[in-house]
This record gives C-alpha cells, structure tokens and sequence, in this order.
C-alpha cells in the first residue's frame, strides 16, 4: 500500500483535514500516517477528538508567545526527523499556516510529493493576510498536486505558471467537516449559550483574532463591538475570544459591564459550529468563517480590507467592511433594522463545496499515483454568472465591495 501522510497543526487545519484522513483510511490504496505538529495545542485535540483522529506522531511543539519564525524552526526540525525515518510516498498540507508551508518545505527537501489542499487562495497583497499570503504562494512553487476549492482558485494557480493538469478542483473539505459536525448535535458546556437556543433570539456571532488587525484596528473593533451593543439591546452578542492576550487586550475593555455581550472562552468545533447555525449574523475577520457561514445562510460581514475568499462576496453572502469603528456599527445596525438588505445576503449560497471533497481528493491522489481515476471537478463556475466578466473576481478588497 502507499503511505500518505497528512500534516497539520492548527485547528482550522484539523477541521479541513480529518475528513481527507477519514477518506483515506477508507481506501484499499492507501495507509494514512497523521502528523500534527500542535502549532495550536487545545484547539487542534478538541477536533481530533470530535472525528476519532488519533495521530500517529505528534511534535508537540507549542509555546507561549510562540513566534513564527520558531514554529517553523521546530516544525521543519521535527517533520525532517518524521520523514527520514517513515519516508511516506506523499505528504498532504493544508491552507496557509506555518505548519503547513514548513512541511511543505521538509518533503520537498527529502523528494516526497507535496499535496497541497485548499490550494490556490490569493488576496494580491503579500502583508494581508499576513503570514498566509505568503505561506500559500511558497507552498504552491513545490507543490505537485494541487487541490483548489474552486474554478477561481484553480484560475489563479494558472495564471501563475501551474499546469491545469496539476489542479483538481475538489471543493472545501471544510463543508464535509460541517456537514459531519451538525449531525453530532453538539452541547454548549457554557449554559448561558444553550440559553439562546430559542428560535426568535437576535444573535451576532463576532470572532476576531487576525495580526493585521492587532493594534489600533482591533481596539477600534472592541469599541464598535460596545457601541452596538447599547444601540441593540435586543440583540446578544457572543464573542468566543481568543487566547492571544494582544487579542483580549484591545477588545475585551470596552465590553465591561454591558449585559447583552457574552464572553466565553474559545469553543470546541462542535460547539461553534452549532452557535453559528443558531445565530442571526456573523461579525469576523476569519478566513474559514467566511466558508462556513454562507452554507448555513448567514450573512458575514468580514472586518477585513481584503479576501482571498471572492466567491462567497460576489454571491452576496459576504460583505467585506474593514475595520472603521463607525463603518462595523453602520453595517451590524442595517442588517439587524433592515429586512430587506438582511434578505438579500441571507441566502444558502454554498459556493466552496457539497460534501465531497475529501471523495474527490482521495481519488486525485490515487489517480497522481496510477491507482485510480479523478471524479469530475467540483462546479464553481455558476458563481462566474454574478461576477462582472471585465472585472477579475479572484481578489476582492474593501473598495470594490462598498
């Protein structure tokens, strides 16, 4: 059989990738070797314990006020060890992280195959998002397989120089995740949030936790955050805060003593999966989020100057707002008082996947390796039909969103 080795190290990493390692653990071709990193250390154990993941080999190499440069250190270091001893046929890597773009680098400099999974996202801007932009742009020059999650992200890996042949549009692995973790029915361990389940609650869903806005932006998101809150006071605010104390420093302040804003500690998959179903809208500058809550209708509006996620933009889903104070209360109180403009983004547009991707990754690896046949390309190309053809919709900013 041939030995296929996932890599990954964070959470959104683990979400998109236990449905690849299910699929091949599935397989008749293929024995599956799990390498995590622990890059996140919690986060990424609470999802593989969600799927049944055990891995094979774990490096463990998380530290407080770990710095990127050193994850990739110790990453490359612990991988380098992995694959001279195991010498897997493939290595697959996922997105953007630093994890994903130091195994990259470990294959390539041992001669093993690098799959590459979400391939082909761009913004156009290397600082935004930082260091993602750049990871992925690394990851694609040694990549062999690459698998994009659309027709855009495919077209921007051939504009690049990538062979069409070398691209197979699977779908995001993320929506198979989703699917799985909705049936699962999951319970909130804090019970103020199973308070909201009732099916008339006015909920806002914030998540916030990207560098580039650390500093002066992410202060101005905890004031715009309190502001809606006393303009609102129908409405409750749940904000999952992350563990980086830059993050909790600049947002957390402003929010003492408003009764509508509920805090929690960040939450399990399971957990966040179900409160983004349950809530009204999604405030975030995430990049997976922005996948995740157009397939369940919610409208995003993403505190962002720039996505390298357009489809869900241009299907009307997502609205990028950037992260002017006055701008996210403007945008947060039309949606909530307007019904129609809340209407027009509240559609179940499902731009990034129908729950196959993992099927279509597999059987691209099987065919890399003569042991198998590619399914047909999942169809993004229906999202071209709301795009203006003269304009590129492959990177979405601020400006050509407002």
């Amino acid at each position: 059989m041939l030995t296929i080795m996932p890599i990954y190290g964070t959470r959104p990493e683990a979400i998109k990738m236990v449905p690849i390692v299910s699929a091949l653990r599935s397989s008749a071709h293929f024995e599956c070797l799990v390498a995590v990193t622990g890059q996140h250390r919690m986060m990424l154990d609470q999802v593989n314990e969600l799927f049944g993941v055990i891995p094979d080999f774990d490096l463990n190499i998380h530290k407080a006020k770990q710095s990127l440069n050193g994850i990739m250190a110790r990453t490359l270091d612990g991988i380098d060890n992995i694959l001279s001893i195991h010498r897997p046929d493939a290595v697959v890597v996922q997105g953007d992280t630093t994890t994903s773009t130091a195994g990259a680098i470990a294959a390539f400099n041992h001669g093993i195959p690098v799959i590459h999974v979400e391939a082909g996202l761009r913004s156009g801007d290397i600082a935004s998002p930082f260091p993602e932009e750049g990871n992925r742009k690394v990851t694609s020059q040694i990549t062999k397989l690459h698998l994009a999650p659309t027709a855009l992200s495919k077209d921007n890996l051939i504009r690049e120089g990538i062979s069409p042949f070398d691209v197979v549009v699977t779908g995001n692995t993320v929506i198979d995740a989703l699917l799985a973790t909705l049936d699962k029915k999951v319970l909130f361990e804090d019970l103020r949030l199973e308070q909201l389940s009732a099916p008339d609650s006015k909920i806002l869903l914030v998540t916030t936790h990207r560098r580039e806005n650390q500093g002066d932006a992410m202060r101005g998101v905890g004031q715009a955050i309190a502001e809606i809150a006393r303009r609102e006071p129908a409405v409750t605010i749940v904000l999952p805060v992350h563990k980086n104390p830059i993050v909790r420093e600049a947002v957390l302040p402003p929010l003492e003593g408003l009764t509508n804003v509920i805090v929690t500690e960040p939450l399990s998959y399971g957990e966040f999966t179900r409160l983004m179903a349950m809530s009204t809208i999604v405030l975030t500058d995430s990049g997976g989020v922005q996948e995740e809550a157009p397939s369940l209708g919610k409208p995003v509006l993403v505190m962002r100057e720039n996505t390298e996620r357009p489809e869900a933009v241009h299907a009307g889903t997502v609205k990028l707002i950037g992260t002017d104070p006055q701008n996210i209360v403007r945008e947060v109180a039309t949606l909530f008082n307007n019904s129609q403009a809340f209407s027009q983004m509240a559609n179940a547009v499902n731009p990034y996947g129908d729950g196959r991707a993992a099927e279509r990754t597999v059987a691209a690896i099987a065919e890399l390796f003569g042991v198998g046949k590619r399914m047909a390309d999942f169809e993004s190309d229906r999202l071209r039909a709301v795009s203006n053809p003269e304009h590129p919709v492959d990177v979405v900013s601020v400006k050509d969103n407002n």
